[in-house]
């Protein structure tokens, strides 16, 4: 735990919409944990639920935060000192390769097919997208920010200050020390359960 804590960036964030799209979005969140992007923002116009086999178990690890509009979640990495960058089409988009890293920065994805909301869109301090060489010029939103977040943070990686302060990380390791101790007693609870239930007693063998 302590390995993975010390390799978690603080400079780079993921907002993703349409939280619906449980597959995408679980997707997503396995991306953010094997990279290393530890802090992660919900769109909920419902509660999201991950779908277990698409994360395996990715969440857990991760800083979720839960915002029930774009609107909230914007204001929340604002205050917090992050500057938002949604993927979309634009004359004037960045690529992974350019967007500024002078400050922290989160990447917003938005839904498969609508994208990324107009309010968030407006609330932006700009467009990331990926350069298309090919007759598809669009790709699931899963692959495209993988493809994103990966480019970006392994700039912010080269960067002096990227990661989570050891302050933060001893906080993150007594969470998931005591989340796990948990869920370890949890199982050990579960498997002392009874296998099976007892027969019920018979006509011929009646209760006493």
């Amino acid at each position: 735990m302590e390995d993975v804590l010390s390799q978690r960036l603080a400079t780079v964030a993921c907002a993703i919409e349409a939280v619906h799209h449980r597959h995408n979005v679980s997707a997503i969140l396995r991306t953010c944990d094997a990279l290393g992007v530890h802090g992660v923002h919900l769109v909920e116009g419902r509660r999201f639920r991950p779908s277990k086999g698409a994360t395996r178990g990715a969440e857990r690890w991760l800083d979720l935060r839960r915002h029930p509009g774009p609107a909230e979640a914007v204001a929340t990495l604002r205050d917090e000192g992050y500057a938002v960058y949604v993927a979309d089409l634009a004359p004037d988009a960045h690529t992974p390769d350019t967007v500024p890293l002078d400050r922290p920065v989160a990447l917003w994805f938005g839904a498969e097919h609508a994208g990324v909301s107009q309010e968030a869109t407006e609330a932006a301090d700009g467009v990331v997208m990926l350069p298309m060489h090919g007759f598809a010029q669009s790709l699931n939103v899963s692959v495209a920010a993988a493809l994103i977040l990966s480019q970006v943070a392994q700039r912010a990686r080269a960067r002096d200050g990227a990661l989570l302060t050891p302050e933060v990380q001893q906080r993150w390791l007594s969470r998931w020390v005591a989340r796990d101790e948990q869920l370890r007693n949890g199982i050990q609870a579960r498997q002392q359960l009874p296998r099976t239930l007892p027969d019920a007693p018979s006509e011929e063998d009646p209760c006493p």
